[in-house]
């Protein structure tokens, strides 16, 4: 398993645009091979001195942490269809992110463990 994950911070008012944004994309991510795409809105996220989640997405009063994960079967499963979904006109025709896409963080991994 291959993993695409990310952190983000979402105006906390834009939680409903944030949702229906979430539902269509993950349709579209897994009409191009995503087994699994999982979103999340933070409850518990502390902040920190050093670092945090929201050090690393500058969130701002008002926000929300979010994350999330596509599930892919593997690096070469994602790394030959991420663009193509990137690139998916239907991504275009949802018009702009519900939240600043700039501050965004994300990253691929190799599952370790998988219990």
């Amino acid at each position: 398993m291959y993993v695409m994950s990310f952190v983000a911070a979402v105006p906390t008012d834009q939680k409903e645009a944030y949702l229906a944004h979430c539902v269509k994309a993950a349709e579209i991510f897994k009409s191009h091979g995503a087994l699994r795409v999982v979103e999340l809105w933070g409850d518990m996220v502390p902040e920190g001195e050093k670092t945090s989640f929201p050090l690393a997405v500058a969130a701002k009063e008002g926000e929300t942490v979010v994350t999330g994960w596509q599930e892919w079967p593997d690096k070469a499963t994602c790394d030959a269809n991420i663009e193509k979904a990137m690139s998916d006109p239907r991504l275009a025709e949802m018009g702009a992110l519900p939240f600043d896409g700039a501050r965004m963080i994300y990253g691929g991994f190799d599952a370790l463990v998988d219990v």
